[in-house]
This record gives C-alpha cells, structure tokens and sequence, in this order.
C-alpha cells in the first residue's frame, strides 16, 4: 500500500474520530432561547457584523429591528439596503452623531433618550426576533443613560428575542449578562496611513 492511501486512510480515521466527537457534543446542545450578543473592543467590524446577523434573520423571514444610538441623519449605504426588506426590517438612526462632533451633551443625552424609548418599545414586542441596539456602548460609556434600565429591559424581554449591542467599552455588567462577547481587535488601519473613509469600506 502507498505512502498516499495510507495517508488518506489515516486522516479519513482521523475525521470520523473526530465527527463522532463534536455530534456528540452537539447531541447534548438543546435549549433554545434568545441570546444577548455583545460585539465590542477597538477594532472595526462590530456594526457590520451585527448587520450581518439582521441578513441572516432577515434570510429567515424573522423581523429585526435596529436602532442606532451614536449615527444620526447621516446617508448610510446600509440602511438603504436593508430597506429593500420592506416590514422585515426597521432602522432608526437616532443619533446627532459622533460626540467630538455634536460637543453638546445635553442635546446627545436627549436624543440617547429618544432612542432608548424606542428601544424599549421594540424589547418588549414578541413579534420582533431580533433588536440591535447599535453603538449603545457608547451611551452607556458616557453615562447618557443609566446602565441599570437597560439591564432591567434586557431581563424582561420576550424569551424568542435576541438583542445584539455594539459600542467600544462595553460596561462589565452588560458582559457578565451576555451569552456571546466579541472582541474585535484592532491590528491595522488604513487610517493611519493617510487613507480617509471608503464607500464600501466604511460606510
């Protein structure tokens, strides 16, 4: 027999060891409930990646809501896409924009406020599969809002629902409670080196 067959022959031995492994591990996995999501950390990609969870819904026929906390009334490429979901999908951007560029934080307080009403409307209706409160770290970060409602909101939330929170500085508490954190990591930027935001990139 070939040094090649034998070769197979053992990573072939060596998958089904392997295979047999994670279906029983996967056999022990059955509980099904909503999930808290928590996408946070210096690195780019937490937005994006819970837009990516919506298409997924969306591809399900769930509805998602999203409601952005920090992006204001600024043209965004994705809310014109998942536009095209018509009833599956609502997005409010509610934001005044990024804090060094409002320097009013009475005015960021109020429309934190706003959005964190709408929020709650969304957290509390069962119909709703998924709810992504993006940049809420943020808020919270900035104390706009007090953590504690949110984390009373998040507990009484319809058992079916799942919430996914972006924002760098996620607060310790809103960890311990979530079921997924990522960290995204921040390793390279092309803004360091001169390169300004990019249609397709960026936003």
């Amino acid at each position: 027999m070939s040094e090649d067959v034998l070769s197979e022959d053992r990573h072939a031995a060596k998958m089904a060891k392997k295979k047999a492994a994670r279906d029983k591990l996967m056999a022990g996995k059955t509980v099904e409930r909503g999930l808290l999501v928590v996408h946070t950390g210096p690195g780019k990609g937490k937005t994006t990646a819970a837009l990516g969870m919506a298409l997924r819904c969306v591809g399900h026929g769930f509805k998602v809501a999203i409601i952005q906390f920090i992006k204001g009334a600024m043209d965004s490429a994705e809310r014109r896409a998942l536009a095209a979901f018509g009833d599956l999908v609502s997005v409010q951007a509610l934001g005044e924009g990024f804090t060094w560029e409002t320097q009013d934080r009475e005015k960021d307080e109020a429309a934190v406020r706003a959005a964190w009403a709408e929020a709650k409307k969304h957290l509390s209706d069962p119909l709703i599969r998924m709810v992504i409160l993006d940049e809420l770290n943020i808020a919270l970060r900035y104390a706009y809002m007090p953590l504690e409602d949110v984390l009373e909101a998040l507990a009484a939330r319809p058992d079916g629902q799942h919430v996914v929170i972006t924002g760098r500085g996620a607060p310790e508490e809103l960890i311990a409670r979530a079921d997924l954190v990522t960290e995204m990591s921040l390793i390279k930027h092309p803004f360091r080196s001169g390169v300004k935001a990019q249609a397709g990139v960026e936003f």
